[in-house]
């Protein structure tokens, strides 16, 4: 009896190594395009309840500086994962960085014309005559003359500000200027935080429709381990229904991480840019779906107002191998 009580140990430690190492998970990072905000929200959701370790998969998540920095590195296999908008990714793509979308979050251009209610600005004609804030080369002020000529605005008739994009909401607070070109899911909010009531025109409604963020990886990646990609997929999807269904909890879970933010300011956030998911090409379709009409859109005003140069198609920048089936 002794000797069976002896040996208990050593057998329990044989059946342990018998049976191989418990499988590690993938150590993976994703790079945002921005500073944590509303939109990352559904990011930290899924990393907090663990939707992201039930796929196999160890996040590390990033803050980003924006969509362009945030292409390279993935390219540059610096991170695993990122977000960025699909002007960055098929503009730099076409310059040689080896990257594909793999998702489709915003379907339709969260960019717009931002006002505060009390000017009066309610449709694309009332900014003639009006002061409008822009950055120069930044990806809005460039699509711009696309939803000029899109609404049949006489751009002649309205003065261009020169302003640094962080100083756009400040001047427009303090009257500066009548309106700015801005993202209709952040600097609408910045102003509405400020307890000022703003008023916003999407691009969307006027003809100079992009899809907006998506979710990029390299194509090393898609070479080297296609199954991550499908686990990474699945796990993002999985996260935005559920940020969907509850907004708030997202919301209180880029708190944890972001306590400084304001709750109602990023909870509205979130909510508009869940209003951007939807289009007719991704209807009925997985979460993340990359919308065919969508893309081959976005390649034509990019071609066009924003000098994208290839022979490809649109479909070469993207892909749904990794969609749910």
């Amino acid at each position: 009896m002794r000797l069976l009580k002896l040996l208990a140990p050593a057998v329990a430690a044989a059946a342990i190594l018998a049976s191989g190492p418990a499988s590690a998970l993938d150590k993976v990072t994703f790079r945002m395009n921005w500073y944590f905000g509303g939109f990352h929200a559904p990011f930290q959701l899924g990393l907090q309840r663990g939707y992201y370790k039930d796929e196999g998969i160890d996040l590390v998540l990033n803050e980003g500086r924006g969509s362009a920095n945030t292409v390279q590195t993935v390219a540059a296999g610096s991170d695993d994962f990122g977000v960025a908008d699909s002007s960055s990714v098929m503009l730099l793509a076409s310059r040689g960085a080896e990257v594909k979308t793999i998702m489709t979050i915003h379907a339709n251009s969260v960019f717009g014309v931002i006002s505060l209610a009390e000017t009066g600005i309610k449709q694309p004609k009332d900014l003639e005559g009006k002061r409008l804030a822009i950055s120069a080369g930044d990806a809005l002020t460039q699509l711009f003359p696309a939803f000029a000529k899109s609404a049949g605005i006489d751009r002649s008739k309205i003065s261009l500000v020169q302003i640094d994009p962080a100083g756009k909401v400040v001047a427009l607070l303090e009257k500066r200027v009548d309106a700015i070109i801005g993202g209709l899911d952040d600097q609408y909010f910045l102003v509405k935080q400020k307890g000022v009531e703003p008023a916003g025109m999407k691009f969307a409604d006027y003809g100079a429709n992009t899809v907006g963020l998506t979710v990029l990886t390299s194509d090393a990646m898609i070479k080297k381990n296609p199954d991550l990609v499908r686990r990474f997929v699945k796990a993002t999807a999985r996260t935005w229904e559920a940020a969907i269904k509850d907004p708030g909890a997202a919301v209180d879970a880029l708190l944890k991480v972001r306590p400084d933010l304001n709750r109602e300011s990023q909870l509205g956030q979130l909510q508009m840019d869940i209003t951007f998911i939807a289009s007719a090409a991704n209807k009925g379709k997985p979460f993340g779906y990359n919308g065919e009409a969508d893309w081959d859109r976005t390649m034509k005003i990019l071609k066009e107002y924003r000098d994208l140069k290839t022979d490809k198609p649109a479909s070469a920048f993207y892909t749904n191998d990794f969609m749910p089936k």
